[in-house]
This record gives C-alpha cells, sequence and structure tokens, in this order.
C-alpha cells in the first residue's frame, strides 16, 4: 500500500547557464515508496504505486487474523481461483494458533505466495490459512493479511487484514509489521494511529525491511511523531538505498546536496541521482540530468542532460518539461529547435509552471510556427484534461 504524505523535503534546483536566468525550480517532494516486491501493499495502488507485488522473496507482508476459523483448508471441490470466495472461513483465534516450532504443513509459504503472485487467490488463501493454523507460521498469517486488505479472492475487510498483520509482527515477521504501520498511517482497519504507526516502522526497520526505513526517515524529517532529526533520517535512509529503493537513494543525494544531516557532497549526491535516475525515480531523472548540464558532482554532458530531460518530460514532469524548452530555444546539447521548444513551454504551464523568459521567447515567434507548436501540444494538453477530470 502507498500512503500518500504531504511534501516532506522541497528542493529548488536552477538549471544555469542558460542564456538568460532560469527561473527557480518548482519543489520536487520525496514521495512515499514506490511499491517495491518488498513493499506489501494492503491496498491496491493509487497508483500504482501499485498493485501489490508478492512473491515469496519480495513478499507483501501478509498476516494472520484473531477470529475463529476453521483450522482445515478448504473442500478440493472450492471454486475456481478466478472467482471471490463465497464464504470464508473465519480466521483461527491466537490462542488457537501452533507455535512456530510445530511441525512443518504439507504446504510451504512458499508454496503459498507462488499461488498468490500467480492470481490463484483460493490456492493461496487455503494454503495460508492451513499455515497459520496448524505451524503457527508468521509468512502465512501476513499473507492472510494481504488477501484480506487487497480483496484478492475473499471480501476486502481492513478489519481482518490489520489482525492478521498483527498476529504476523508479534512474531517478528518483517512484511506484516510494515504493513500494519501503513494501515495505521492510512487508519484502515481501526482509528488512524500516526503513533503506533511510528512504533511499527521503528520495529520493521530493526527487522530489516528497507522501506519502512523509508518511511521512517520521512518521519523524522517532518518532526511530528518522532523528534526532527535529519542525522537520524540520513541514516534510516542511507539503510534502504542500500537495499536498492530509488526514493531513498533520491533522499539521500538530496540531504547531500544540501547538507543537511550529513556533510555537503555534490558528488555523492550525484552518483546517488544517477542510482535512482537509472532505476526509474523521476525526480531523480531531472535532477540528475540538471546535475549532468551544468557539471554538478558530474562531468558536464549537455547532450546526455537533454537526453534525460526528454525522457522525464515525456514521463509528465513539468519541470523536465520547462528545462527541455529551454535548452531547445537556445540550442544546447541539442539543435535549436523553436517550435519543439514552444510546445514543451505549453505544457510545462499547463503543469503549472510558468517561465516569463519562454512567454517573451514564444512571443517572438512567427504565427506558424506558434500555430504549430500549439497543434504538437494539443494531444498532450487533451490528456492532462482527462486525467484532472
Amino acid at each position: 500500500m502507498i500512503v500518500k504524505r504531504g511534501t516532506i523535503l522541497l528542493v529548488s534546483l536552477v538549471l544555469a547557464g542558460m542564456v538568460a536566468p532560469a527561473v527557480a525550480q518548482a519543489p520536487i517532494q520525496i514521495s512515499p515508496p514506490a511499491q517495491s516486491g518488498t513493499r506489501p501493499p494492503p491496498t491496491t495502488k493509487p497508483k500504482p504505486q501499485p498493485a501489490p507485488k508478492a512473491s515469496a522473496p519480495k513478499a507483501p507482508s501478509p498476516a494472520a487474523e484473531q477470529a475463529a476459523p476453521k483450522a482445515t483448508p478448504p473442500a478440493p471441490s472450492a471454486p475456481r481461483d478466478d472467482e471471490v470466495w463465497p464464504a470464508p472461513a473465519p480466521p483461527p483465534a491466537a490462542a488457537s494458533l501452533a507455535p512456530s516450532g510445530a511441525a512443518p504443513a504439507a504446504v510451504s509459504a512458499d508454496a503459498a505466495f507462488s499461488a498468490y503472485q500467480r492470481g490463484h487467490y483460493l490456492t493461496a488463501f487455503a494454503q495460508a490459512t492451513r499455515l497459520a493454523s496448524e505451524a503457527g507460521d508468521p509468512k502465512a498469517m501476513a499473507l492472510l493479511g494481504e488477501l484480506y486488505a487487497n480483496g484478492n479472492g475473499v471480501p476486502q475487510d481492513y478489519k481482518k487484514a490489520a489482525d492478521w498483520y498483527r498476529l504476523a509482527a508479534e512474531r517478528g515477521d518483517p512484511a506484516g509489521t510494515f504493513a500494519l504501520a501503513l494501515l495505521h498511517l492510512a487508519g484502515r482497519g481501526g482509528p488512524r494511529d500516526l503513533a503506533a504507526a511510528a512504533k511499527y516502522l521503528e520495529t520493521a526497520t530493526t527487522l530489516g525491511h528497507p522501506d519502512a526505513a523509508y518511511d521512517l526517515a520521512l518521519l523524522y524529517i517532518d518532526g511530528q511523531q518522532v523528534p526532527q532529526d535529519f542525522a537520524r533520517a540520513a541514516e534510516l535512509f542511507r539503510r534502504a538505498a542500500d537495499a536498492g529503493v530509488p526514493e531513498a537513494q533520491y533522499a539521500l543525494a538530496t540531504l547531500y546536496k544540501e547538507g543537511r544531516g550529513v556533510p555537503q557532497d555534490v558528488a555523492t549526491a550525484a552518483r546517488l541521482l544517477r542510482l535512482a535516475s537509472r532505476a526509474g525515480n523521476l525526480d531523480a531523472q531531472v535532477e540528475y540530468a540538471i546535475a549532468l548540464f551544468n557539471g554538478s558532482g558530474v562531468p558536464q554532458d549537455e547532450t546526455g542532460a537533454a537526453a534525460l530531460l526528454r525522457k522525464a518530460a515525456n514521463r509528465g514532469s513539468p519541470i523536465a518539461q520547462n528545462r527541455l524548452a529551454r535548452i531547445l530555444a537556445a540550442g544546447r546539447g541539442v539543435p535549436a529547435n523553436a517550435v519543439e521548444a514552444a510546445q514543451w513551454h505549453i505544457l510545462a504551464k499547463a503543469g503549472g509552471l510558468s517561465d516569463t523568459w519562454l512567454d517573451e521567447f514564444m512571443a517572438k515567434l512567427s504565427p506558424a510556427e506558434r500555430q504549430a507548436a500549439e497543434q504538437a501540444a494539443k494531444p498532450w494538453l487533451a490528456a492532462i484534461a482527462q486525467s484532472r477530470s
């Protein structure tokens, strides 16, 4: 589950070296971690940010539920895996769960996760229920939480999801603990409880969950649920960045660039931005392109910057569209192209990023050039309008 939070870090970037002073870059925010395979989304994406990817290795945190179920798996005649379970049996009460040291069941958590990943939700539900009740398997409990949180094979029920996640968390499952924190952050399965969310994020981080470390770092940046501490945030971002979380790489790069919580180091910032950019983080692509253009912490490469800005512009970043318009107007890194520059300027303005210099540049174009630019921007503007409706 991706939980949207308010802007945590604002980064002001300026594309220097243009023929005219560039306007200050609009703020970029550190958004919650994209859904990675290790991150268990209790709900389906906003984004995607994502239909949960739950695989055994990247298991989305599953968990177990407190209620009184049948400890036995469903009969072989159960409905097909593409059907919704007609009347899911309640999960086993916590007291009835066998200790984790009990004899292993015939199926494994890996098999249940594999079924889940293939979309065989009823099979996953049956196998996870058996593992949870007979072996007290925390991963199976976490998977049951995942199934209930997303309504896969069973009716969506955040309360049951929270119960299963809690049982998994009590048994030390990192993914279940992290998923429980996200439910508390979103107020699903019970009242919104940021203090409890912070506590579970701390625990999941200690258990080695990289996305939990990233989200916990955001709390230290925000300074509401925990005392503001940029050094602690940097440490947590580094844990997640080393584990390959692109959002953490971008966030840590921002701290190095600003010298907050860590010594200012533009070379380290550029290296982290490159990693996050290659992993597809849009904000990192924009900032790394700017670093390339200016030669900030990395050898100057205007051609490479233009290519990366074009990539980010095509993904809908108004900042990238604005910077691409400027270098097309100036002929830096790419051949000058007044019509295309005007097209990207139109799109950047539609995205909320104004630029007086480009307004003046566009006003000097011939009527035919302006018309060509407006015509080229039309399909994009229609798509933007549709996305906002």
